[in-house]
């Protein structure tokens, strides 16, 4: 009988399957066993032709040869991982295998990694899919006893492909023709245009943005405040005559409370996370940008097998995972969770539609711990903060709701009314997951409305002597900028934005700006474009991200043509729409943006020009801040010439300990810090040498492994630890 191929996404899914099965014995990029043979790819081995491929004329960027819109688009091995292709290819021409087994990852991506190796490397024999959230042994044996067969999944396949085909048509296109017409390294694409755009419109407001004065009243009585209001319970008031009229006529009088009002209030559980909402707490709370959440996911999925799958859009579980909730709390219940789990292992567990519900699971349910005990020290310091996020939202979504009485105090003062609101709180529930850290959710950070306090007992018909009136003024602030957390919720429903209502409902249903799976990698293209920078952690458009966003046609930057999208490649996957239909649209789309681009009288102008000139072809240089410092770049797309200026190093500044920056050449590098302080890289080895008794080997290797991957510009540097390091 013959054997069965597994094909896996990476050599560490790769390995585990290999244990669990016992294919114990290593061939070459393969694990072999009497039944099963394992291989993996390293993600893509095979990608979309680049037109050149096509035809010769495409090696140049010429405006005259565009839309490009090849009749049959083709795959190539990537040259990079060809020769892992090649690994993969010899066994699924072998003849000792009689069907194989998709393993990559269960999802739109995952599906088109393995079938895309499959078409390329000729396999024409059963396929059968292994479909699992999470990769714990248990996981993987119960999703072996359990496999689908590949036709089931062709659906997915044919949709990942005309994302691909779409991304290619319309990004390629696009970017060809606002390079070639401006003559600058300008991009463009179905969800990085409109995502930029958003920023933009956004820094538009700001600059806009005209502040108003306003004032309010305040009353001070009996340990407690009220505040002014009007008849519909605006408190501002814009006009400063009116606000002294008020303060006279209400100063030096009697209040009276005309309302008391008590309510029992209770507040749900949050719901549990997908990778958007994960991805916003952890730029909330840590600062971390939506790509460092991702793999930091992918490792505890991965390596730690701590969390399920993290790509997912749901935020639900299926009822065939309500029995594992009892040994998923087990498995976290230790050190700092060892209290909280315990409590709901004790009580009856809370299973209601809003946590458990079949019919909002799509391809993988919410983001949940496994059954896997942690070893929480040998978690790195932001493995750990995720792991702390994921463990908390569990503990949350299974307690009961938060409780509490509020209180609504509503005082008139000769003739004006004023309010106040407090709370009582009955059952903690949920919210004590979150004591003494706050909850970071989109209502407690904007601020607005009025805060809870500590009443008084007060009865209807108290009487208040003698108040202390006091006016207050303000001015109205511009809206904020976008920091990661709120582009993500933006990206995730950008019907907002929108004015037609009916559009504005369809939005509201569709998928949004790209997956959960793709978003981060979106806001990183974008800083990495030089298109938008970081400021702390609000998000700025730069001159040329501006530039751009009035250069594309105005389609483009629309988020409602790519939600369509998406929503048509969600029935393309589930096999309700055709493919064909689709990429008919996207290259009839392809066609008439180009035309628009090409057709434009706009210029497009650098406000980033140095004087210092290419040493390859004497264009003048610009200066752009990228992730790790700031470079010059050859304004010539066609040239590339790159040379760092500075660089984020790993060293910290002695006096406020910040990461400093490295500049020059040769000896005269110099560090430098934010808050004023210089160093010559003399004097920093002297200073390292002085303090190397602190130092340990591996701290030494991790910061010069540290320095390497930045690239080649901290050479002097990693030299002077080196010495250290002997």
């Amino acid at each position: 009988m013959g054997k069965t191929l597994i094909l896996t996404e990476k050599p560490s899914v790769g390995r585990e399957i290999a244990r669990i099965l016992n294919c114990n014995q290593k061939g070459n990029g393969c694990f072999i066993g009497a039944k099963y043979v394992v291989v993996w790819a390293l993600g893509h081995l095979v990608t979309l032709a680049d037109p050149e491929m096509y035809d010769e004329k495409y090696k140049s960027w010429k405006i005259e040869d565009l839309p490009m819109l090849p009749a049959k688009m083709e795959l190539v091995v990537m040259k990079e991982t060809s020769k892992q292709f090649g690994v993969v290819k010899n066994l699924m021409k072998s003849s000792e295998f009689v069907d194989l087994i998709i393993a990559t990852d269960a999802g739109r991506e995952g599906e088109l990694v393995a079938r895309w190796i499959i078409k390329k490397a000729g396999w024409r024999k059963p396929i059968k899919r292994l479909w699992i959230s999470s990769l714990t042994e248990r996981a993987i044996k119960e999703g072996f006893n359990n496999l689908k067969p590949g036709k089931e999944y062709e659906s997915l396949y044919a949709a990942a492909e005309c994302r691909a085909e779409a991304d290619w048509l319309v990004g390629l296109n696009v970017t060809r023709a606002l390079t070639c017409k401006y003559n600058a390294q300008l991009s463009a694409g179905r969800v990085q245009t409109p995502t930029l755009a958003m920023i933009v419109e956004r820094e538009n407001e700001i600059k806009q943005f005209v502040p108003k004065d306003f004032w309010a009243i305040n009353v001070l009585t009996n340990g407690f405040t009220l505040r002014w209001q009007d008849q519909s319970g605006q408190n501002r008031i814009f006009d400063k005559n009116k606000a002294e009229a008020l303060l006279a006529k209400v100063s030096g009088k009697t209040g009276e409370a005309v309302e008391v009002k008590k309510e029992g209030k209770k507040e749900l559980p949050p719901l549990a996370y997908d990778l958007t909402e994960l991805q916003r707490d952890a730029n909330r709370k840590y600062g971390f940008s939506a790509k460092t959440t991702s793999s930091v996911m992918q490792q505890l999925y991965e390596n730690h097998k701590l969390v399920t799958y993290p790509r997912t859009d749901s935020r639900h579980i299926s009822e065939d995972i309500v029995s594992t909730l009892p040994e998923r709390l087990k498995s976290v219940a230790l050190g700092p969770y060892v209290d909280l789990a315990r409590s709901i292992l004790r009580n009856k567990l809370i299973i209601t539609k809003r946590f458990v519900d079949g019919s909002k699971v799509s391809d993988h349910h919410a983001i949940i711990p496994t059954e896997q005990p942690p070893t929480l020290s040998r978690l790195s310091p932001e493995e750990l903060k995720i792991y702390d996020l994921i463990v908390k939202r569990f503990l949350a979504v299974l307690s009961p709701a938060f409780e509490y009485e509020q209180t609504l105090v509503k005082v008139a003062i000769n003739g004006e009314l004023f309010s106040a609101k407090g709370k009582i709180v009955k059952l903690k529930g949920w919210r004590k997951v979150y004591e003494g850290q706050g909850h970071f959710d989109d209502e407690s950070a904007n601020g607005e409305g009025e805060e809870e306090q500590n009443l008084p007992e007060i009865r209807k018909g108290d009487m208040f002597k003698n108040p202390s009136v006091k006016l207050m003024s303000g001015k109205t602030k511009p809206p904020a900028r976008h920091t990661e957390a709120t582009l993500l919720s933006a990206m995730e429903h950008p019907g907002k934005l929108i004015g037609d209502l009916k559009l504005r409902e369809a939005m509201d249903q569709s998928h949004g700006l790209g997956t959960p799976a793709t978003r981060a990698e979106i806001i990183e293209k974008l800083f990495n474009s030089f298109y938008m920078s970081r400021q702390g952690k609000e998000i700025i458009p730069t001159s040329k991200g501006i530039q751009l966003i009035g250069l594309v046609p105005s389609e483009l930057k629309s988020p409602v043509l790519t939600a369509k999208w998406e929503q048509q490649l969600t029935e393309i996957s589930k096999g309700r729409a055709k493919s064909q239909s689709f990429l008919t649209g996207i290259r009839g789309y392809a066609t008439q943006l180009v035309s628009t681009v090409t057709g434009s009288s706009q210029t497009f102008k650098h406000d980033n020009l140095t004087r210092n000139k290419c040493p390859e072809c004497g264009k003048y240089l610009l200066q752009v801040k990228g992730k790790k410092g700031e470079m010059l770049v050859c304004q010539d797309r066609e040239c590339g010439y790159r040379k760092g200026l500075s660089q984020v190093s790993n060293a910290r500044c002695p006096e406020c300990h910040k990461k400093m920056e490295i500049k020059g050449d040769g000896d005269n590098k110099l560090f430098s810090c934010v808050c004023g302080y210089r160093e010559k890289l003399s004097a920093f080895t002297k200073r390292k040498e002085g303090e190397k008794g602190n130092l340990n080997k591996r701290d030494v290797s991790k910061y010069l492994q540290n320095q390497q991957d930045s690239g080649p510009i901290n050479t002097a540097l990693a030299d002077a630890l080196a010495k250290l390091k002997k």
